[in-house]
């Protein structure tokens, strides 16, 4: 049985033991809302949404009603256990299953362009690293807004707010109350340098760990930093500003499960008389109630269960939080008649703002995952191939929180820049946020991990992801008609800059660099995929990425923050919608360009200081 045939009945398991109430959570006991109007009302319960409707619930006196289009998370077993995550997304339930355009970049590829439709969003479905970025990433935002409350230095309270850092599934802490002692091996596991205590919060929402299963790489990765040191040098932790160097993974995984923004922020918060949450609500339309000073004014939201099923409206008398995620977001504005004129009219809505900054300006990480076979049985990929072992694994990881489910998928990844005398720097300025900021990204994964492809039904793999961390390519997304429920025309133009052509090559060559190194001789039998396996020029290694990149789904960008006053951009700096009152963005979709991470960890930061921007406004 293959790993994708395995996943997909799995997957038809867990929906037949799902129930789709409206409501959700102890709080919430009806298919409409309870009150007739709400202090605010955040859109979208992801990433981002659940910190601000957590954060703002805080304040008894304060009523939240928080719409997620998608389902619960709640007994969702392959959200829970993490080596299952990625049989979540592209082409489920949990997933918009939105896709691209043909993409030029890509030789007229359509590709999945998957988005969480769950409750935590993408954080219920995404691959779990979590890092902050450079700091010169936050400090590059402060810079572009003209806002200092965005800079790296002020946003450590929020990373301490946000995260506590726990032991993996195979260790625990020497002394819990003093995280600068390192951690003490419970079953082998020493992870005395692998990370920097210090640099850490320890009370905050997410349990964010090390790995906590050893894979066959683990050795063959440390020694290759120690032979090939001149060009792949040892991080010991990418938490504190400084990403530069490969490393040991830390990932949004405690007690060996999952760490949402769904588990760790709004379940705590579920109970709570002022917060009501409400799945399978899926917002259609912004709707304005007015003008404030001149500016038309957007306190009141429609809903609906599904395509056909009666539309409610409900309003707040503080704001409406826009948190529906960088495809959604923009989508949302545009409905509504808050967008590109030009493009609105040419789907027959008019036009109530005319900003053409609506969905531009989108940016994200290409991936290329790259298979390579390997010797031995230590790889995970027979867990997916063996009903009986998984089932074996399942029952193991239910039981203990321990075994190889505890995984993810890294436990080391690297960032990486291109040399300084790189010929493209010749005609083409550093796009980087700094000179210690990278350009692209090393992933090593013990089993096949290629979005979207199944693996082969024998033999064992690892795979050498590489990503692209400061694209020069930009794109859009627009409405495709009037309809709420049609997808949208989602073009990112993949590999349509020379600069992001030549970086994915010298990456692709730089990962072959690292494991022609002693320790991969007697692991390694080569690439699986032949476009790789026979590439000798540049041409060659060009036509492979073109031929299999894909995504890692990270959008952000198209309702960028810009200065307040500005030409451009879709929101004031503290995330303001320009040109409207009562209407706020607090998602991915403001920050200018992409960090140097994996973007859960930056949209929880966005999230809480757009939560203290909340309830810094006077009403």
């Amino acid at each position: 049985m293959s790993r994708s045939t395995l996943f997909r009945l799995r997957n038809l398991l867990l929906l037949s033991c799902l129930s789709f109430p409206l409501s959700y959570g102890t709080n919430a006991s009806s298919k409409s809302p309870r009150r007739s109007s709400y202090d605010y009302i955040v859109v979208g319960g992801g990433t981002a949404g659940n910190v601000v409707a957590a954060r703002l619930t805080e304040d008894p006196k304060v009523t939240v009603l928080l719409l997620e289009a998608g389902v619960s998370n709640e007994d969702v077993l392959a959200s829970e256990v993490p080596l299952l995550g990625p049989s979540l997304v592209p082409n489920s339930i949990f997933d918009w299953n939105y896709t691209t355009t043909a993409q030029a970049g890509y030789n007229g590829r359509v590709i999945p362009y998957p988005r969480g439709r769950m409750l935590g969003g993408s954080s219920s479905v995404n691959y779990m690293v979590f890092m902050r970025g450079s700091s010169e990433d936050f400090d590059s935002y402060a810079a572009v807004t003209g806002d200092c409350g965005w800079k790296w230095d002020n946003m450590q309270q929020y990373i301490r707010k946000s995260e506590r850092v726990v032991p993996p599934a195979d260790s625990e802490f020497s002394n819990s109350s003093n995280l600068t002692t390192t951690l003490t091996p419970n079953g082998g596991h020493n992870t005395t340098g692998q990370f920097l205590p210090e640099l850490h919060g320890t009370k905050g929402a997410i349990n964010i760990s090390l790995p906590g299963f050893p894979t066959p790489l683990d050795s063959r990765v440390l020694a290759t930093l120690d032979e090939q040191k001149e060009e792949f040098s040892f991080n010991p932790d990418m938490g504190g500003g400084d990403v530069l160097g490969v490393g040991w993974t830390i990932q949004s995984i405690g007690n060996g499960q999952r760490s949402s923004s769904a588990t760790s922020y709004l379940k705590p918060a579920q109970s709570r008389p002022n917060l009501e949450i409400m799945v399978n609500a899926q917002v259609t339309k912004l709707v304005q109630t007015g003008t404030t000073k001149g500016r038309p004014a957007f306190r009141c939201v429609q809903f609906t269960q599904h395509e056909g099923a009666p539309v409610k409206k409900i309003c707040a008398t503080g704001e409406v939080v826009l948190s529906a995620g960088s495809i959604g977001t923009p989508l949302l504005l545009q409905l509504s008649g808050i967008g590109d004129g030009k493009d609105l009219r040419s789907v027959g809505i008019k036009a109530i703002v005319n900003n053409p900054s609506v969905g531009r300006n989108l940016s994200d990480h290409i991936l290329l995952a790259s298979p390579f076979a390997v010797n031995g049985n230590r790889s995970f990929d027979p867990i997916f191939r063996t009903p009986s072992l998984l089932n074996d694994k399942i029952t193991l990881w239910t039981d203990t929180k321990t075994g190889p489910l505890v995984a993810g998928v890294t436990n080391h990844l690297g960032w990486l820049r291109l040399p300084s005398n790189a010929s493209i720097f010749e005609t083409v300025p550093d796009p980087a946020s700094g000179p210690n900021s990278p350009h692209w990204e090393i992933i090593f994964s013990n089993l096949w991990v290629v979005p979207g492809v199944p693996a082969p039904a024998t033999g064992s793999f690892m795979s050498i992801s590489s990503a692209l961390i400061s694209p020069t390519s930009r794109g859009f997304v627009k409405l495709a008609s009037s309809n709420p429920f049609t997808n949208p025309i989602i073009d990112p133009q993949f590999l349509s800059t020379e600069f992001d052509v030549f970086t994915m090559v010298e990456a692709v060559k730089a990962n072959l660099r690292f494991i022609s190194g002693k320790a991969w001789a007697d692991y390694v039998q080569g690439p699986f995929l032949e476009d790789l396996a026979s590439a000798k020029t540049d041409a060659d290694f060009e036509a492979y990425v073109r031929n299999n990149a894909g995504t890692i789904f990270h959008p952000v960008g198209t309702a960028s923050m810009s200065p307040r006053g500005a030409g451009w951009g879709v929101v004031d700096p503290d995330l303001k919608v320009k040109g409207v009152d009562g209407l706020r963005i607090v998602d991915g979709s403001v920050l200018p360009h992409l960090p140097s991470a994996h973007t859960q960890g930056p949209i929880y930061l966005v999230g809480e200081r757009g939560a203290d921007l909340i309830k810094a406004s006077q009403y």
